[in-house]
C-alpha cells in the first residue's frame, strides 16, 4: 500500500466526492451498502459519502493499491482505500475510480471494520 501521490487522481477523487449530495458521483455497490445498514446505526450512504469528502478535503490519505485479485485486475489497475473512524470504529472503505468524459465516479465496492 502506498498513499496516493498522483495529483491528477487525487483531483478526480476530490471532484467526485465534492458532489456527494448528488446521485451518480459516489456509487455504492450492494454489498458495502448492506454492511453499512447492518453495522453502523444512524449512518447511511450519503452520510458516509460526506465523511469521505471531508476526510479527503482535510488532508486524509487514500491508499492506492495495485489490483491483483483475478476477478478485478482486468477491470481496474488500482483500487483505493480509505481508513478512518466512524462512530468510534476504525472503518475500511475500498473504492475504485472511473474517469470518463462526463467526469469522475467513485464506486464503493467494500466496507468493513479494519
Amino acid at each position: 500500500m502506498a498513499p496516493l501521490a498522483n495529483r491528477e487522481i487525487l483531483n478526480a477523487f476530490q471532484e467526485a466526492l465534492r458532489e456527494w449530495k448528488c446521485d451518480g458521483y459516489v456509487v455504492w455497490l450492494q454489498r458495502p451498502g448492506e454492511w453499512l445498514r447492518q453495522n453502523l446505526d444512524n449512518q447511511d450512504i450519503r452520510s458516509i459519502s460526506r465523511m469521505m469528502h471531508e476526510y479527503v478535503e482535510s488532508g486524509g490519505e487514500i491508499d492506492q493499491v495495485i489490483e491483483r485479485r483475478e476477478r478485478w485486475r482486468d477491470q481496474h489497475e488500482f483500487h483505493y482505500d480509505f481508513r478512518f473512524a466512524i462512530s468510534g470504529r476504525k472503518i475500511y472503505i475500498e473504492t475504485v475510480l472511473d474517469v470518463s468524459s462526463t467526469g469522475p465516479t467513485v464506486t464503493v465496492v467494500n466496507m468493513h471494520d479494519e
